[in-house]
């Protein structure tokens, strides 16, 4: 997806404000995000998911449930199973969670999570992360402009039909259908119509 370079690059700046790691997912639908990073301490990453911990963390809380930008420590959510106390343990010492949404009702949210172990983010450091993640968030827009026969095609290429039998379902000939393709593959910026049909089931035009 031409997409992840330029979110590799945003995920370098995450790497230097945050030394001891990170994760951000961007476009969360039906609880599964059209593009994540975790770059968290791998054991820590292990224990978390081993101890059920995602829905007890109060990082996670808040970042599900709202929006902006807030210092781990000025979270206001009950800790029980102490999951901040034992993440200190493996170098997330202090944090910043970030947390954006699209303005429609039913809008898609992207967050991170980003961490330290010697000291508070500062606000300049904060402003930079919610920046950050909101280019990320707004680069993943779906496309408006694909036509229903476009979308239709890319739809048969998901299922593993062949030029032939699309041509031959839809009643249009080949070359109608390779073109039908080939606007879909500019308007998604793909290098393939298979990689067509991944990006536009990603973004849930199909």
């Amino acid at each position: 997806m031409g997409i992840e370079l330029g979110a590799d690059l945003d995920a370098n700046l995450f790497s230097e404000l945050s030394p001891s790691g990170f994760f951000f997912a961007i476009r969360i639908s039906f609880a599964l995000p059209m593009f994540e990073q975790n770059r968290f301490p791998a054991d820590w990453v292990e224990t978390f998911g081993k101890r059920g911990y995602v829905m007890a963390d109060p990082v996670m809380n808040w970042l599900y449930a709202s929006t902006g930008a807030v210092r781990w420590s000025e979270i206001n959510i009950p800790d029980p199973r102490g999951v901040l106390d034992h993440a200190a343990e493996f170098g997330l010492v202090y944090g910043a969670a970030v947390s954006c949404i699209d303005q429609e009702s039913h809008g898609q949210r992207s967050f991170g999570s980003f961490a330290r172990p010697d000291r508070e983010f500062e606000d300049d450091e904060i402003a930079v992360l919610q920046r950050t993640l909101q280019g990320l968030h707004d680069s993943y827009i779906p496309p408006t402009n694909l036509t229903r026969a476009e979308l239709e095609a890319l739809g048969m290429i998901k299922n593993g039909l062949l030029m032939k039998e699309i041509a031959c379902l839809l009643g249009v000939s080949e070359g109608a259908v390779k073109q039908r393709l080939k606007n879909a593959k500019s308007k998604l910026n793909a290098k393939t119509s298979t990689h067509a049909a991944t990006m536009a089931t990603s973004y849930g035009l199909i």
